[in-house]
Protein backbone atom coordinates (compact mmCIF):
# COMPACT_ATOMS: atom_id res chain seq x y z
CA UNK A 1 0.00 0.00 0.00
CA UNK A 2 1.29 3.46 -0.88
CA UNK A 3 2.42 5.71 1.93
CA UNK A 4 0.63 9.04 2.12
CA UNK A 5 3.15 11.85 2.36
CA UNK A 6 0.85 14.64 3.57
CA UNK A 7 -0.27 12.98 6.81
CA UNK A 8 1.61 12.84 10.11
CA UNK A 9 1.71 9.88 12.52
CA UNK A 10 -1.64 10.97 13.97
CA UNK A 11 -3.29 10.92 10.54
CA UNK A 12 -3.50 14.70 10.38
CA UNK A 13 -2.48 16.91 7.47
CA UNK A 14 1.09 18.15 7.27
CA UNK A 15 3.26 19.95 4.76
CA UNK A 16 5.90 17.59 3.41
CA UNK A 17 9.46 18.34 4.56
CA UNK A 18 11.51 18.97 1.42
CA UNK A 19 14.61 20.30 3.18
CA UNK A 20 16.66 17.19 2.32
CA UNK A 21 15.71 17.20 -1.37
CA UNK A 22 18.33 18.68 -3.69
CA UNK A 23 17.69 22.05 -5.26
CA UNK A 24 17.27 21.72 -9.00
CA UNK A 25 16.06 23.89 -11.85
CA UNK A 26 12.34 23.29 -12.22
CA UNK A 27 9.88 24.47 -14.85
CA UNK A 28 6.16 23.93 -15.37
CA UNK A 29 3.89 24.99 -18.20
CA UNK A 30 0.11 25.02 -17.70
CA UNK A 31 -2.64 25.77 -20.17
CA UNK A 32 -6.13 27.14 -19.76
CA UNK A 33 -8.62 28.75 -22.10
CA UNK A 34 -11.76 30.82 -22.11
CA UNK A 35 -14.43 30.63 -24.79
CA UNK A 36 -16.23 33.87 -25.51
CA UNK A 37 -18.45 35.51 -28.10
CA UNK A 38 -17.52 37.78 -31.01
CA UNK A 39 -18.55 40.97 -29.20
CA UNK A 40 -16.13 40.29 -26.35
CA UNK A 41 -13.41 39.24 -28.77
CA UNK A 42 -13.81 42.54 -30.66
CA UNK A 43 -13.79 44.62 -27.48
CA UNK A 44 -10.65 42.88 -26.20
CA UNK A 45 -8.76 43.12 -29.48
CA UNK A 46 -9.93 46.71 -30.14
CA UNK A 47 -9.11 47.78 -26.58
CA UNK A 48 -12.64 49.06 -25.98
CA UNK A 49 -13.65 47.00 -22.93
CA UNK A 50 -14.88 49.43 -20.24
CA UNK A 51 -12.67 47.94 -17.52
CA UNK A 52 -9.49 48.50 -19.56
CA UNK A 53 -6.84 46.37 -21.26
CA UNK A 54 -8.18 42.89 -20.52
CA UNK A 55 -5.09 40.90 -21.49
CA UNK A 56 -2.67 43.20 -19.65
CA UNK A 57 -4.70 43.01 -16.44
CA UNK A 58 -5.20 39.24 -16.79
CA UNK A 59 -1.47 38.74 -17.34
CA UNK A 60 -0.61 40.66 -14.17
CA UNK A 61 -3.29 38.72 -12.26
CA UNK A 62 -1.76 35.44 -13.41
CA UNK A 63 1.70 36.52 -12.31
CA UNK A 64 0.37 37.58 -8.92
CA UNK A 65 -1.51 34.29 -8.56
CA UNK A 66 1.61 32.23 -9.25
CA UNK A 67 3.45 34.16 -6.55
CA UNK A 68 0.60 33.64 -4.05
CA UNK A 69 -0.17 29.97 -4.74
CA UNK A 70 0.96 28.80 -1.30
CA UNK A 71 -1.53 31.24 0.26
CA UNK A 72 -4.51 29.47 -1.32
CA UNK A 73 -3.41 25.84 -1.83
CA UNK A 74 -2.86 24.48 1.70
CA UNK A 75 -0.01 22.01 1.13
CA UNK A 76 2.02 24.11 -1.34
CA UNK A 77 5.37 25.40 -0.18
CA UNK A 78 6.09 29.11 -0.57
CA UNK A 79 8.62 29.29 -3.39
CA UNK A 80 11.07 31.86 -4.66
CA UNK A 81 10.00 31.91 -8.29
CA UNK A 82 12.67 32.91 -10.77
CA UNK A 83 10.43 33.47 -13.79
CA UNK A 84 6.78 33.69 -14.80
CA UNK A 85 5.63 34.16 -18.39
CA UNK A 86 2.05 34.22 -19.64
CA UNK A 87 1.19 34.18 -23.34
CA UNK A 88 -2.08 34.36 -25.27
CA UNK A 89 -3.25 32.91 -28.57
CA UNK A 90 -6.67 33.33 -30.23
CA UNK A 91 -8.59 30.62 -32.05
CA UNK A 92 -11.88 31.05 -33.90
CA UNK A 93 -14.22 28.06 -33.48
CA UNK A 94 -17.50 28.37 -35.40
CA UNK A 95 -19.20 31.50 -34.01
CA UNK A 96 -17.10 31.59 -30.82
CA UNK A 97 -13.55 32.66 -30.00
CA UNK A 98 -11.19 30.79 -27.71
CA UNK A 99 -8.44 32.61 -25.87
CA UNK A 100 -5.67 30.11 -25.14
CA UNK A 101 -3.52 30.91 -22.11
CA UNK A 102 -0.09 29.36 -21.52
CA UNK A 103 1.77 29.99 -18.27
CA UNK A 104 5.41 29.09 -17.73
CA UNK A 105 6.79 29.19 -14.18
CA UNK A 106 10.41 28.57 -13.15
CA UNK A 107 12.37 28.17 -9.94
CA UNK A 108 15.55 26.67 -8.57
CA UNK A 109 14.33 24.81 -5.55
CA UNK A 110 13.45 21.73 -3.55
CA UNK A 111 9.99 21.24 -5.04
CA UNK A 112 8.21 21.77 -8.34
CA UNK A 113 6.12 24.62 -9.69
CA UNK A 114 3.22 22.73 -11.27
CA UNK A 115 0.68 24.22 -8.88
CA UNK A 116 2.01 27.73 -9.46
CA UNK A 117 1.63 27.36 -13.23
CA UNK A 118 -1.87 25.87 -12.91
CA UNK A 119 -2.93 28.60 -10.48
CA UNK A 120 -1.57 31.29 -12.80
CA UNK A 121 -3.42 29.86 -15.81
CA UNK A 122 -6.66 29.64 -13.86
CA UNK A 123 -6.42 33.14 -12.38
CA UNK A 124 -5.64 34.57 -15.80
CA UNK A 125 -8.79 33.02 -17.27
CA UNK A 126 -10.87 34.10 -14.26
CA UNK A 127 -9.65 37.67 -14.68
CA UNK A 128 -10.69 37.70 -18.34
CA UNK A 129 -14.11 36.49 -17.21
CA UNK A 130 -14.34 39.15 -14.50
CA UNK A 131 -13.41 41.96 -16.87
CA UNK A 132 -15.88 40.83 -19.56
CA UNK A 133 -18.87 39.51 -17.60
CA UNK A 134 -20.86 42.74 -18.05
CA UNK A 135 -21.01 41.98 -21.79
CA UNK A 136 -21.83 38.25 -21.49
CA UNK A 137 -21.85 35.86 -18.54
CA UNK A 138 -21.94 32.80 -20.80
CA UNK A 139 -18.17 32.49 -21.19
CA UNK A 140 -16.70 29.04 -20.53
CA UNK A 141 -13.35 28.52 -18.80
CA UNK A 142 -11.25 25.43 -19.38
CA UNK A 143 -9.97 22.92 -19.71
CA UNK A 144 -7.00 23.74 -17.51
CA UNK A 145 -4.13 21.26 -17.42
CA UNK A 146 -0.39 20.74 -16.99
CA UNK A 147 1.39 20.74 -20.36
CA UNK A 148 4.84 19.84 -19.09
CA UNK A 149 7.18 19.95 -16.15
CA UNK A 150 10.92 19.49 -15.81
CA UNK A 151 13.19 18.79 -12.86
CA UNK A 152 12.81 16.88 -9.64
CA UNK A 153 13.14 13.24 -8.60
CA UNK A 154 10.06 12.13 -10.56
CA UNK A 155 11.62 13.35 -13.78
CA UNK A 156 10.13 15.23 -16.66
CA UNK A 157 6.52 15.11 -17.85
CA UNK A 158 5.12 16.13 -21.23
CA UNK A 159 1.44 15.80 -22.11
CA UNK A 160 1.03 13.69 -25.25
Amino acid sequence: MAEFTHFNEEGRAKMVDVSEKPQTARTAIAHSSIELNQEIYQKITDGTMKKGDVLAVAQVAGIMAAKKTSDIIPMCHPLALTGIDISFNWEEVEDQYVLHIDCTVKTNGHTGVEMEALTAATATALTVYDMCKAVDKGMVIGPTYLVEKTGGKNGDFRRA
